[in-house]
């Protein structure tokens, strides 16, 4: 059985105007006042799980085993939409089953799955949930319980086998091709694709074509001259694009779902 370490992580679309956020750290710690709970993104777009989901399976790791992730990017909330509770690499995910957990189950065939029955949960001793606030009345509170150890996810789902896919391709390999997406862009406003630097492992010059312009790799933001592109590795294993002390986003009029190619060499 998987320990708990009591931490607990909260990825929203809610940004930082008003108590929402808040709100539900105080659901928590009312009911477990030992945890640890830390904000890992509230700035995600808003209805764009596909960005939550690339940042909690890019970052779960770095927290300790036991972590409970609560995602919430939820435009079914009120809904007959599912929620699920996953148990992946020793890490709890707790998310709607709207794709945003899909790129992370599709990739382990050793994933746990479970779907919240909130007929279960008797014994918390929940309010009535409204019908647009789930975060604080129903995913809070199943989160402060699982951290505590008093709440299984056995005892709070039936398991799942089936789950709604991701809303983004995974990137075309074809050959010394990688086609892949923007899939985030940072404060910087560096592009941040969906580009697995494993996917380009084998390539002797790799280069990316976007917008039109074709952008030699670095190995670092400082490697380039001020106002010059360039792509690289960064800190997350992806490829993204950047502007040396400038914004990529910004200077080529890019969002997120540009595409994105990496190919073994200039095409021009």
């Amino acid at each position: 059985m998987l320990k708990v370490s009591g931490v607990i992580t909260i990825t929203t679309d809610f940004g930082h105007k008003g108590p929402f956020a808040a709100v539900m750290r105080g659901v928590i710690l009312t009911r477990n006042p030992d945890a640890h709970v830390i904000d890992l993104a509230h700035d995600i777009p808003p209805h764009w799980p596909p960005e939550a989901g690339f940042w909690i399976s890019r970052s779960y790791k770095y927290f300790p085993r036991g972590t409970i992730h609560m995602a919430i990017v939820d435009p079914g909330v009120g809904t007959e939409r599912d929620i699920l509770l996953v148990e992946h690499d020793d890490h709890i995910f707790i998310a709607p089953d709207n794709g945003l957990l899909g790129p992370l189950l599709d990739s382990s065939d050793q994933s746990r799955v479970w779907t919240l029955d909130t007929e279960r949960l008797g014994s918390l001793q929940l309010a009535q949930p409204s019908e647009t606030f789930h975060g604080r009345d129903i995913f809070a509170p199943v989160a402060a319980e699982l951290a505590a150890g008093r709440l299984s996810l056995s005892q709070a789902g039936n398991p799942a086998k089936d789950w709604t896919p991701g809303w983004v391709d995974e990137p075309d390999v074809a050959g010394k091709r990688v086609a892949g997406i923007i899939i985030t862009i940072d404060a910087f406003g560096n592009l941040i694709s969906n580009i697995d630097e494993s996917l380009i492992a084998g390539f002797d010059e790799p280069v990316a074509s976007i917008a039109g312009h074709e952008i030699p790799m670095l190995s670092s933001y400082g490697r380039a001259k001020p106002g010059q592109l360039l792509a690289l590795k960064n800190s997350f294993g992806v490829v993204e694009v950047a502007k040396a002390e400038g914004s990529a986003a910004e200077g080529l009029g890019l969002e997120r779902g540009a595409p994105l190619v990496i190919s073994n060499g200039y095409t021009t």
